[in-house]
């Protein structure tokens, strides 16, 4: 990928911010662009150490900022969202302004400056409860289950409409749940902070053999920038995440192990912890494969290195509910 000016939105955000410094450390000059409701200033701390840097505090439902802050960059991507699925339902205009409302207002600031390519974070969650695993791109799609998933897939048709109607080039990335370095939101997080809480006990939200499958914050930003450099054609969707699952039963006791502790396991909740929590994703990784693309790091080893993190960098749990 020859050198370009590269605009994110969830800059400040778990892969955002990796991401940003990866392109850094390549030669490219980033914008980083976040509100800092869930993004964390101290993320961007290496970023700001380079004089290609730039960092905008902005909300993407500000079409006047984003379109400003846009202007010059050769591609965006855009990984701002709101990505509470648990708790969709009570807040459910939440997922459309935050994520459907907000990837139209980027793609009309893309058309407004003249930017044609956009890399968008999707789900796997998009395919709802399917009948296939693993599950290939090109699966007929179920009823979807939760808000933030439906947000999403109108997201992708907006790209997809904006690539046949202004030929804009999109790379939409339907990922499994993401680990590592970072990471503030989603099971290891939660499990964590309860166990320091409290470590007698753990709940845990559904029955525990809910399967899933969890990729490393290193293996997604490799993937993504390999689809970018070699992908042809105006729309390319891909899904991204391990051969294999695991479950919720497998990281509680990983984690568990990793701090030297035996809790009293409470299961609530039922098969599942809550509505559109699908108790089994497990993604077909065969066309990002094709590309040569390989992750480097296992489920279980990807629970412990976020562990890990987490352990040592405890501060990400200041202001947040226990």
């Amino acid at each position: 990928m020859f050198l370009q000016t590269h605009f994110i939105t969830g800059g400040a955000g778990f892969i955002g911010s990796n991401l940003v410094d990866r392109l850094l450390s390549s030669g490219h000059r980033v914008i980083a662009y976040d509100n800092f409701s869930t993004g964390q200033r101290r993320f961007l701390e290496d970023a700001r150490r380079f004089p290609k840097f730039t960092s905008i505090e902005g909300d993407v439902l500000d079409s006047e900022t984003l379109t400003k802050g846009m202007n010059g960059a050769d591609m965006v991507w855009h990984f701002a969202a709101n990505a509470d699925v648990r708790f969709g339902l009570n807040h459910p205009r939440k997922d459309l302004e935050q994520n459907t409302i907000a990837t139209h207002n980027i793609l009309e600031a893309m058309r407004t400056v003249g930017i044609k390519k956009i890399a968008f974070s999707s789900t796997g969650s998009v395919y709802g409860e399917p009948e296939i695993h693993p599950t290939p791109e090109d699966a007929p799609f179920p009823v979807q289950t939760s808000l933030y998933a439906a947000s999403k897939l109108a997201g992708e048709g907006l790209i997809q409409a904006y690539g046949e109607g202004f030929g804009f080039t999109g790379y939409i990335f339907r990922f499994v749940s993401v680990l590592g370095e970072r990471y503030t939101h989603g099971h290891v997080f939660d499990f964590c902070r309860k166990l320091l809480a409290d470590p007698s006990r753990l709940e845990v939200l559904g029955n525990g053999r809910q399967r899933k499958s969890y990729m490393y914050v290193g293996d997604c930003l490799d993937a993504m920038l390999l689809a970018v450099e070699k992908c042809q054609g105006k729309i390319t969707i891909l899904n991204l995440g391990v051969d294999g699952y695991a479950e919720v039963n497998d990281s509680v006791a990983t984690i568990t192990r990793k701090m030297g502790i035996s809790p009293k396991i409470e299961y609530t909740g039922g098969e599942r912890g809550w509505v559109g929590d699908s108790p089994f994703i497990w993604l077909d990784t065969k066309k990002i494969a094709a590309l040569g693309w390989k992750p480097r790091v296992g489920i279980q080893e990807g629970v412990a290195l976020t562990l890990d993190w987490l352990l040592t960098n405890r501060w990400v749990f200041e202001n947040r509910e226990i």
